[in-house]
């Protein structure tokens, strides 16, 4: 069992997103699966450019992607992993640029032109979203965060399997508030919240990472 995450967030070290994910891989680990975490900043690559090339009659070979950057050898690797966490944090209502342009150019090779919609992608394999965001759980439905998150699951589900999601909300944005501008915000409620919520959301996470490895 392989299991692949990509860090979706330009903080790479010790942060929300990528302390949910370690959580969630730490999970894997513990049922024996092999993991490897990917951190999306450190490659240098763009989105799908639609060059149409991987919905050409003559192609070599089904889900290729023709861009030939750091991602390339990546993506090569995803076909041989048994699962697919993918953690962001949420910029205006989405994910990451980093985090879209991987997913763009991850499923759109799968996406198969045809009648029949069948992905192209050669077996099921288990996904997973970790979103992390500042909004609480209130504000995420009134603005509908949720059905932008609903959107993204299912083009995993359709082009890989089952796609389970994990939100943390009204997350710590800084190690010393007094340092930035908060005024909008109470500190003392996000310190406190972190302390006492983010905890959980992590245990979440291991269960998660626990889950897609047993399947």
């Amino acid at each position: 069992m392989k299991v692949m995450a990509f860090n979706g967030s330009p903080r790479k070290k010790k942060w929300n997103t990528v302390t949910l994910i370690e959580n969630a891989l730490s999970g894997a680990a513990s049922v024996g699966a092999e993991t490897e975490l990917i951190q999306l900043y450190d490659l240098k690559y763009s989105g799908c450019i639609s060059c149409f090339s991987c919905k050409k009659l003559n192609r070599v070979k089904d889900g290729s992607c023709a861009l030939k950057d750091d991602l390339s050898s990546i993506l090569e690797n995803v076909r041989k992993a048994d699962a697919l966490i993918i953690g962001t944090p949420v910029y205006y209502g989405a994910e990451s640029a980093a985090t879209r342009a991987l997913l763009e150019r991850l499923c759109f090779p799968y996406n198969k032109y045809a009648k029949d919609e069948r992905s192209l992608f050669p077996r099921k394999i288990r996904t997973a979203l970790i979103y992390t965001m500042n909004v609480t759980d209130k504000l995420l439905k009134t603005i509908g965060y949720d059905q932008h998150f609903g959107i993204t699951r299912m083009s995993l589900k359709k082009t890989f399997g089952e796609c389970e999601l994990l939100t943390s909300t009204d997350t710590l944005q800084y190690n010393d508030y007094d340092k930035y501008e908060h005024g909008k915000f109470d500190k003392n409620a996000k310190i406190k919240r972190y302390k006492e919520v983010f905890p959980i959301d992590c245990e979440r996470a291991f269960e998660l990472g626990r889950r897609i490895a047993l399947k």
